[in-house]
């Protein structure tokens, strides 16, 4: 659980970190003319796809709950991160990881999109069976059902007083 909790601060962290260390990577391991071509386009890119892959991925409702991502996150986004760290390198493997780079970002957007749908329909699907079971139970929703056995409140739930304002206008 710590080692998925780092890496949930990691990806939002990798936002800013990655497209940094492609910058240094081509500074320090040579990258030619055209290579600054690729990397003007390449960097904004690499920010914005690592900035909405980590958005989706910390929308899902399981992973704020835990602040953790899971293992399956753990290893498609780590996969991508590190095709990314490849590309840096600037080396004559420059070209292979920037298309494995560009694949596993269209695998983790598209992971990203699926289980965030995934986690939203189980969570409302745990909310509308809590829902048909207090309603079931004939307790007022939001409160916790009767225990069984116990009577159940026949009446309406008292919300106590309520005051009523009416405007009347008259006309000339």
């Amino acid at each position: 659980m710590l080692f998925r909790r780092i890496f949930f601060r990691w990806i939002q962290a990798a936002t800013i970190v990655l497209p940094i260390w492609l910058a240094v990577g081509w500074a320090v391991f040579g990258g030619g003319g055209w290579g600054t071509l690729g990397l003007i386009i390449t960097v904004p890119v690499t920010f914005i796809s690592l900035a909405i892959i980590a958005l989706l991925t910390s929308m899902r409702p399981s992973v704020r709950e835990q602040r953790a991502v899971s293992w399956t996150d753990v290893l498609v986004l780590g996969a991508w991160h590190a095709a990314i760290i490849g590309f840096g390198f600037s080396g004559p493997s420059m070209a292979a990881f920037a298309f494995l780079a560009i694949a596993l970002a269209l695998v983790a957007f598209w992971y990203a999109i699926v289980q965030l749908v995934r986690d939203g329909a189980k969570r409302m699907q745990e909310t509308m069976s809590e829902y048909e079971r207090a309603a079931q139970a004939g307790a007022p929703i939001g409160r916790p059902a009767a225990a069984p056995g116990a009577p159940s409140p026949q009446s309406p739930f008292d919300i106590g007083e309520v005051i009523v304002v009416e405007e009347h206008r008259d006309r000339p």
